[in-house]
């Protein structure tokens, strides 16, 4: 019984061109998780709200990329009207949902991202129709052929467009009195507001830069997968990353996919014959539960301290 849980670790071993691989394909995986994660991280870090509407902001924002497209529109034309159109969303929602829940508990903001969530999906299902679309941006795919290994042209193009990403974000938030207030907004809305921050543009700013990270993140699966309504469900996948990366970290939205992507890719294809198969399904899920249980803020949030 022994050999049978030895064979995986002696083809890694054995085959290490295979391996090398395998793992930059997990790495690249994982980026791809945390272009979604990177839109939850911002939201939080701005207000302390989950957004359960990362995911439909994600599908929203590829629907209506490509329906412009296919409406004649070229890519650049339509990329920057679907900004536009992300813009107008999140001032709607700053208007329409948070203004009238100035303060109140974040239970009550999280169930009505829960509601901002089925409007999208249903509202893009109504404007742009459900089958599934084809998305083409321009986006290398063929493979590329480093020695002895093969490299996904795309998830190299998605790796470095997050790599940008986190980049700028780091900057914004770190450098920019904009960045300050938004981190001083999400600590205490009412002390933001009495020194003179607006809570309000500062909400339109935030869910307008987690709005463009969505149209990233819905251009990279859209290209990949398809521009369909299951890309929803992408969202549960971040959520491993957000616990692994810490909830309130940029950089750690990175680390975290790379972390799960990695890991449920070698898993799979190395274990996953001695433990049944479908690893890849579970793995990130597993990982994030031993996380909760010895450090529940991840590797790189911040360890809230609460006196009483």
């Amino acid at each position: 019984m022994s050999a049978f849980f030895i064979d995986p670790f002696v083809d890694i071993f054995s085959y290490p061109a295979f391996f090398l691989e395998v793992l930059i394909g997990g790495l690249l995986a994982g980026v791809m998780y945390s272009l979604v994660a990177l839109g939850f991280v911002l939201i939080f870090k701005a207000s302390g709200v989950f957004n359960f509407a990362q995911g439909a902001m994600v599908l929203f924002a590829a629907l209506t990329l490509v329906g412009l497209i296919d409406l004649g529109a070229p890519v650049w034309l339509a990329i920057v009207a679907t900004i536009a159109v992300m813009v107008t969303l999140a001032m709607s929602i700053e208007k329409v949902v948070l203004r009238p829940l100035v303060n109140q508990p974040a239970i009550i903001l999280f169930m009505a991202t829960i509601g901002i969530s089925y409007f999208l999906d249903g509202f893009g299902q109504t404007i742009w129709g459900s089958e599934i679309k084809t998305l083409e941006v321009g986006i290398p795919k063929s493979p590329l052929m480093v020695g002895e290994v093969l490299i996904s042209r795309f998830d190299l193009f998605a790796g470095l467009t997050a790599g940008v990403l986190v980049a700028v974000l780091a900057i914004f938030f770190q450098k920019t009195r904009v960045g300050r207030a938004l981190r001083a907004v999400a600590d205490d809305h009412q002390a933001a507001m009495s020194v003179g921050i607006p809570l309000r543009t500062i909400w339109v700013i935030v869910w307008s830069v987690a709005g463009i990270v969505a149209l990233v993140a819905g251009i990279m699966w859209g290209s990949k997968l398809g521009v369909q309504f299951s890309i929803v469900l992408v969202a549960l996948k971040a959520l491993p990353v957000l616990i692994l990366g810490g909830f309130t970290s940029i950089p750690g939205a990175i680390v975290g996919g790379l972390i799960i992507g990695s890991g449920e890719k070698v898993a799979e294809v190395f274990w996953g014959p001695a433990l049944g198969g479908a690893i890849e399904d579970w793995f990130g899920y597993m990982l994030a539960m031993l996380f909760l249980l010895f450090r529940p803020q991840g590797l790189f949030g911040e360890k809230i301290i609460e006196r009483v």
